[in-house]
């Protein structure tokens, strides 16, 4: 096959909605209104930690254009959903605060009024007793004895199959340390990412005529939203009609399903369509991020570079609650060793919650700090023991028919191949041996 006989690879391909971008026609959500729209502002915790002890919207309801306001009470099953319909479970996020707030910026009250500058106003009115509590914001602290505790279930870990971190065992790493020539130890540090997407997270709620109800929604995830939505609302899922559209800019962050169950609820309470949107701030300070990962790796090699044995010990910051962290770290524990072929691999991920805004997807969630530890790693071994960086991935890395530490087989590994094809494009020479190498079984 030639190249022109291809209808994508190597050729130019226009974008579906490249036109309404350059020409200003793409529709967003700040772009859709409608009669009699109201609009959706939160109060939000301005404390880490603390107990609720009361509201008071008095002052708030003498605002020009205020309509009413929401809180727990309101919400019929006022749990976020997110996890369950992927079987990841306890389901311990309040949709709004009911007795504690884990986070600054936490949601506590909805605030809903004629216009953005009254409700914004109104909501700025509403008085918070807490009291707050005692807080901690590093992983390794809010494990040890004596941290405040955070879950409701008496630590501030996750718990995989009634272990404490998801933990993998391949081999037998202690045996592999004895025989290494080298023990080659490194810390590896992430901090949160804002995915920052042009567009902020938002949604519109409209009460349609035959009962049903429509969400013009910019979130990622169409179908998930709307199941999550009617759940957190108990309502059936065919009440809800979701209407997706170009999301500006996304990466993992608009899937979190934070917008639209109580812009949902509130324009049911109302009769009315609902807009509740992110301002920057909101979404710089209160939107999931990718959350910060601790890594300590611990390696046994040998004078001709092949790794022995790989220790791993890993701390995921989920923030205040779940979001998508625990899954994240699943998928951590099984990349996190690299793609290379150790005998020996123990492995312990840790789903850690702290008083932070929580941590959530963002593309690559949970592989991608482990693809930067893993081979940074490398590199302090290669210089260590006075290895070309380049050898000595060739040296390990995995073949197909190989197993990984969490017992996959790889099937289609193509690490040799890219590698040599990296050397080519950057003009790094490599030995004839590697050049000849392949991914073929060994």
């Amino acid at each position: 096959m030639i190249i022109s006989d291809l209808k994508v690879v190597g050729q130019s391909v226009q974008r579906r909605d490249g036109l309404g971008h350059v020409t200003g026609k793409t529709i967003y959500i700040d772009d859709i209104k409608f009669p009699d729209m109201l609009h959706l502002k939160m109060v939000r915790s301005p404390a880490p930690h603390a107990r609720i002890k009361s509201i008071d919207f008095s002052d708030a309801e003498k605002v020009p254009g205020f309509v009413r306001a929401l809180t727990h009470q309101d919400v019929p099953k006022n749990i976020y959903t997110i996890l369950c319909l992927i079987g990841v479970g306890p389901d311990e996020e309040p949709v709004l605060a009911a007795d504690k707030v884990l986070y600054k910026g936490e949601q506590i009250a909805a605030i809903v009024a004629e216009t953005e500058d009254a409700a914004l106003e109104a909501a700025s009115r509403v008085e918070l007793d807490l009291e707050e509590l005692p807080a901690v914001y590093d992983v390794e602290e809010a494990l040890q004895p004596g941290a405040p505790i955070l879950k409701e279930w008496g630590a501030n870990y996750f718990v995989y199959e009634g272990h404490h971190c998801r933990r993998v065992r391949f081999g037998d790493v202690d045996q592999g340390f004895a025989e290494a020539d080298f023990i080659i130890e490194g810390r590896y540090q992430t901090s949160p990412i804002e995915h920052a997407p042009t567009e902020t997270t938002g949604c519109v709620a409209k009460p349609e005529p035959d009962g049903r109800l429509t969400v013009y929604t910019n979130t990622q995830a169409l179908f998930f939203t709307l199941d999550n939505t009617a759940l957190i609302l108990n309502i059936p899922f065919n009440k809800l009609h979701f209407v997706g559209g170009t999301v500006g800019g996304g990466f993992g962050g608009k899937v979190d399903v934070i917008v639209e169950p109580i812009a949902t609820l509130a324009a049911m309470k109302t009769g009315r369509p609902v807009k509740y949107t992110f301002s920057r701030e909101e979404e710089m300070r209160v939107s999931s991020t990718r959350g910060a990962w601790r890594m300590y790796y611990k390696d046994g090699v040998m004078k001709d570079g092949r790794i022995v044995a790989r220790q791993v010990t890993s701390y995921a910051d989920a923030g205040a609650y779940n979001r998508h962290t625990p899954y994240a770290v699943t998928k951590h524990a099984a990349n996190v060793g690299g793609p290379y072929s150790i005998p020996n691999v123990h492995i312990d991920a840790h789903c850690v919650y702290t008083n932070r805004q929580p941590g959530s997807a963002m593309r690559g969630f949970g592989v991608t700090p482990a693809s930067f530890a893993v081979e940074v790693q490398m590199d302090k071994i290669a210089e260590t023991i006075g290895m070309d960086p380049w050898e000595l991935r060739f040296v390990n890395a995995y073949h197909n028919g190989d197993v990984k530490p969490h017992r996959k087989i790889v099937e289609d590994a193509t690490l040799i191949e890219t590698m040599q094809a990296a050397a080519r494009l950057t003009g790094h020479s490599l030995p004839e041996k590697y050049l000849a190498m392949t991914s073929d079984p060994r």
